[in-house]
This record gives structure tokens, sequence and C-alpha cells, in this order.
């Protein structure tokens, strides 16, 4: 069986990144199920935009397509916890008025969140959602912990602004 040269591109890409890949998501999520779907997930994506992604820039597209779908599902997870802590079966004291208040308050804060640049909600995210060091993000991120500190004053600058408005 002769494989064409995208298919070669592809494979040889594969078993050079697939692993390290799994092992940076597995890294960041503690989650192997996950890690195994997102870089099966990245390679799809990969395969899909092979032709215009610049040879020798392989192995940034794969980390960052990775690096997007866990922090896609990261917000899909704090949205599903969101509604089952906000289920029906739940009694409260407060008054309605109230609870809308707080819903629409949620909801622009979200809408807030997501309107940051991706630099900048990804380490306000992993900061103060999934509660990371700045030391531990730098790490990750691959970059240095003052980038990190700026990105999340910048952040916090920005969300202040936003819902200054609001």
């Amino acid at each position: 069986m002769i494989l064409s040269e995208k298919e070669l591109k592809f494979k040889s890409n594969y078993d050079e990144w697939a692993q390290p890949l799994f092992r940076f998501i597995y890294f960041k999520s503690k989650n192997k199920q996950l890690s195994q779907d997102i870089v099966q997930d990245a390679f799809i994506k990969y395969w899909n935009k092979i032709g215009t992604v610049d040879v020798g820039k392989e192995k940034s597209y794969l980390f960052t397509i990775a690096k997007n779908l866990l922090l896609n599902t990261f917000e899909h997870d704090k949205v599903v916890l969101k509604h089952k802590k906000s289920s029906p079966s739940e009694t409260s004291n407060t008054t309605p008025l109230f609870d809308l208040e707080v819903s629409e308050f949620k909801e622009r804060l979200e809408n807030a969140i997501k309107s940051l640049p991706d630099k900048q909600r990804e380490v306000f995210l992993m900061h103060r959602i999934e509660g990371y060091k700045y030391k531990e993000i730098s790490e990750i991120l691959e970059l240095s912990q003052k980038a990190v500190e700026k990105r999340m004053s910048q952040a916090l600058q920005e969300l202040r602004k936003l819902c200054a408005k609001i």
C-alpha cells in the first residue's frame, strides 16, 4: 500500500507528537481518557488542515489546538456544574428579584470573560478557576512567571472595565 504525501506527513507528525501531546494534556487534566480524546480530536483537526499548516509549525499547531480543546472542555464542565448546582430541587431564602440579578450578573461576567483575548482568558481561567499558581501556569504554558503575571493583570484590568460598563 502506497501512502500519499499527505498521509506520510500526517503519519510522521503523529508518530513524533502524539505521545508528547498526550503527556502535555494529561499533565493539565489528570484524566487519561480525556487526554486521549483531545489528542485524537487535535489530530483530526490537523488532518483537515494539513495543507494549510506551515512546514515546521506542526508541533505548535497541534499543541495550540489541543490546549484550546482542553480549555473548551473545562468551560463546558463549568457550565454543567453550574446547572447542577442551580437545580430546581434546591431551596433558597432569597427573593426572586435577587436571584434574577445574580443570574444576570453571572451571565454578564461569563460574557466578559469570554471577550478577553485568548492568552489573558487562558491565564485567568487557569489561575482563578482551576487554582493553578503563577509558577505552575508559567511551566505549563512555557512562559516566564512575569509574563503570566502581566497577562493576569491585563485580564483583571479588562474585566474591571467591562464590569464597570455593566
